[in-house]
């Protein structure tokens, strides 16, 4: 049956006062789908809701996180700025032992350089103090020969001088004196050569007579400015060997001291001593 205009407004009229017949026709007029929209749309909004509050849940963590990067990475480049204004001060440091040590390395080369010269100098230096040395040396040993050769002389002629305190009538054989007594002495067999040539080279040989019993003795002198135990050990064997001639022969030192060593020997080998002439008998 057709339906009015004015039925349609009485409907609407009626829909209005009754409420619960409005969802019944709502029922009636649409599906199961479109009823259930309004469902769905509360649910999805819902849904919607809840996401959007973990979006801006995860939002938020996000921008804390980018915050904390944020603080992190201007930490970063403070940190960063710190170690390039360490590096150029370290690199300045550098640079600064760089040029001390350069300059150091001159330095040593000019020391170095000073040294070697100083060595040039010094072994210049020693070359010319040994040349000095020994021309002092040669020059202590001539002195010591000349000291010698002129108390050696002063013994042989000045004979009362320094022997009368020892023997009487001494006189100091004269070189050929002394030959003529070795020759004879080798002709009879009684000295070889060599100890004949050990004899003549005693410094000086006195004649003369011995003050206790008149008996004529020889005094084999061995004159040093300074007298050491080798003066009376030879003064000792030259007297030893001139003995064989048949006369008595008496081992003398003559100087201007005697070494301790050479005074005890002397006293104990019963040798003279003369020093400064002042006459020593053995014990």
């Amino acid at each position: 049956m057709p339906f009015s205009v004015e039925e349609f407004h009485d409907l609407v009229r009626i829909l209005e006062e009754r409420p619960e017949w409005r969802s019944e026709l709502r029922r009636l007029i649409l599906t199961d789908h479109l009823l259930a929209l309004p469902e769905q749309m509360t649910e999805l909004r819902a849904y919607t809701e809840q996401r959007f509050q973990a979006l801006a849940t995860a939002q938020q963590r996000t921008e804390e996180r980018l915050t904390a990067l944020a603080a992190a990475q201007q930490r970063t480049e403070e940190r960063l700025t710190a170690l390039a204004t360490a590096q150029q001060r370290t690199e300045e440091r550098l640079t600064a032992l760089a040029t001390a040590q350069q300059r150091t390395e001159e330095r040593l080369t000019v020391l170095a350089e000073a040294q070697r010269r100083t060595e040039e100098r010094l072994t210049t230096v020693s070359t010319q103090l040994a040349d000095l040395i020994q021309v002092v040396q040669t020059f202590a040993t001539d002195l010591g020969d000349l000291k010698g050769r002129n108390l050696e002389y002063a013994y042989g002629t000045k004979v009362y001088a320094y022997f009368s305190r020892l023997v009487r009538r001494a006189h100091a054989l004269a070189p050929d004196e002394l030959t003529s007594l070795l020759e004879d002495a080798i002709d009879r067999g009684i000295l070889s050569e060599e100890q004949a040539e050990d004899v003549s080279l005693a410094d000086v040989i006195v004649r003369g007579r011995r003050r206790t019993d008149g008996a004529e003795v020889f005094l084999v002198v061995e004159v040093s400015w300074g007298v050491g135990p080798l003066d009376v050990e030879r003064a000792m064997r030259r007297a030893s060997l001139l003995a064989h001639t048949g006369t008595p022969a008496l081992p003398v030192v003559a100087g201007t001291w005697v070494t301790p060593e050479a005074a005890n020997l002397a006293r104990a080998q019963q040798v003279w001593q003369l020093t400064n002439g002042r006459a020593i008998p053995p014990e």
